[in-house]
């Protein structure tokens, strides 16, 4: 077993790779009551052209898939729902699927192991039929149709078919109405058997635990299965520009919503410990540009044209990384050619060292807080394992971090012909 140990935040993480593929990540917090664990596979939504190991054609199955199948897998043989199972015994179980990755999880303060053997039985045991899978349709068809309605859904859609032309981070994660009725029960076992081998999957459990015993326990409860090869997938070349800069929505809201989008160029090409810089330089720069103590927010905010600060986010994976910020605005195209300004004004070298320490600390105390909480911790840790990442690189990579890295991710990223902005008003 492999034992990373960080002074900063006294934590230590044991990782064990097992002979199945699995790699199990355990970070134990002593006297603490609440118990967490997910367990991810590397698969979501993106994922609909791949060639399985040993097979030499590639498989393309409709979009949507991914969730689909999240949305089954808690259903059994038996009868009952695993969801119920657990809530019996007093567990908050749920799991979610994004563009790279689908999530089980659960969290608990008792019954931890009679939790996991529900837990692990289903995750492991598929079960589908002609009649659940159709009946399932129906479900994730009035999911979509709820989502269409959801303004603050939509402004964030619009905002990444602006900036990509082929990428299926574009798409919806659910997939449409017309995609999810292709699906079938063999399309089903098909991504399960290809997406949920061991060897494809990652465990992360975060709680008072001593991590020789609680491995021992999830050994006991996998199913004996043989390590395999890597699985092949096939995405779309996508074209460095964007698709258009802006794009508009009516919708019923009170005030308009916003997203605005900076396509950026992949990070797949980077150490670890570069993407880790990135993220800290970008996450650093956001708040220079737009966060609360920045002088676009206090204009903004007298004027009256917005009442919170935006949300920025840089989601990024081996396919895809753009910078997403969003909210209210009175006038979004105003914030939007001010963001434009302050970033041409930022390039000059218009950047006060003081600010720049200042929010270095700020971000710093941000994720030192993180391992508070075992909830934050696992999931954390998960997140970053799909990037190719340590989460502990964070806390050691921010304190090196240089003004001069400032000015250069800014002058790389921060493209204006690389933008878009993706307005819903009444």
């Amino acid at each position: 077993m492999q034992i990373i140990h960080n002074s900063k935040v006294k934590e230590t993480l044991y990782i064990e790779k097992l002979k199945n593929g699995l790699t199990v990540m355990i970070i134990p917090k002593k006297n603490v009551q609440k118990k967490y664990i997910i367990w991810g596979t590397n698969y979501g939504s993106n994922d609909s052209s791949f060639i399985v190991p040993g097979e030499d054609k590639v498989t393309n199955v409709p979009k949507g898939v991914a969730h689909f199948l999240e949305h089954k897998m808690f259903e059994q043989k038996n009868g009952r729902n695993s969801l119920d199972v657990l809530t019996e015994i007093g567990v908050s179980a749920n799991a979610y699927t994004t563009n790279d990755h689908t999530a089980y999880l659960y969290e608990c303060t008792d019954n931890f192991y009679e939790a996991l053997d529900e837990f692990m039985d289903y995750v492991q045991n598929p079960y589908f039929t002609d009649e659940n899978v159709e009946k399932e349709k129906g479900i994730i068809g009035q999911e979509i149709m709820m989502y269409d309605d959801y303004p603050e859904w939509k402004v964030y859609l619009n905002a990444l078919e602006a900036m990509y032309h082929e990428n299926p981070v574009k798409l919806d994660i659910t997939g449409t109405i017309e995609t999810i009725s292709k699906i079938d029960k063999d399309i089903l076992y098909k991504c399960y058997n290809t997406f949920y081998h061991p060897s494809n999957m990652v465990m992360v459990v975060s709680g008072d635990f001593e991590p020789e015993n609680l491995l021992e326990e999830i050994k006991k409860r996998l199913l004996p299965v043989e390590p395999r090869g890597e699985i092949k997938r096939i995405y779309p070349e996508e074209p460095e520009s964007i698709v258009k800069e802006k794009v508009e929505q009516k919708m019923e809201v009170s005030r308009p919503l916003y997203a605005i989008g900076i396509k950026l160029k992949l990070l797949s090409d980077l150490k670890s410990e570069e993407i880790v810089r990135k993220n800290i330089i970008v996450q650093i720069l956001l708040n220079l540009l737009l966060g609360e103590s920045s002088q676009i927010y206090k204009k903004l905010y007298d004027s009256g044209n917005i009442s919170y600060s935006p949300v920025m986010d840089f989601e990024f994976s081996k396919t895809y990384a753009h910078i997403l910020i969003s909210g209210q605005a009175e006038e979004p195209e105003v914030l939007y050619n001010e963001l434009k300004k302050q970033i041409n004004n930022f390039k000059k070298g218009n950047i006060k060292k003081e600010d720049f320490q200042r929010l270095k600390k700020t971000l710093y105390g941000e994720y030192v807080k993180e391992y508070n909480d075992v909830s934050e911790i696992a999931r954390m840790f998960l997140v970053d394992y799909f990037k190719g990442v340590n989460s502990f690189e964070y806390l050691e990579q921010i304190e090196s971090v240089q003004y001069e890295e400032i000015l250069q991710t800014l002058n790389e990223y921060f493209d204006e012909n690389k933008m878009v902005l993706s307005v819903v008003k009444a």
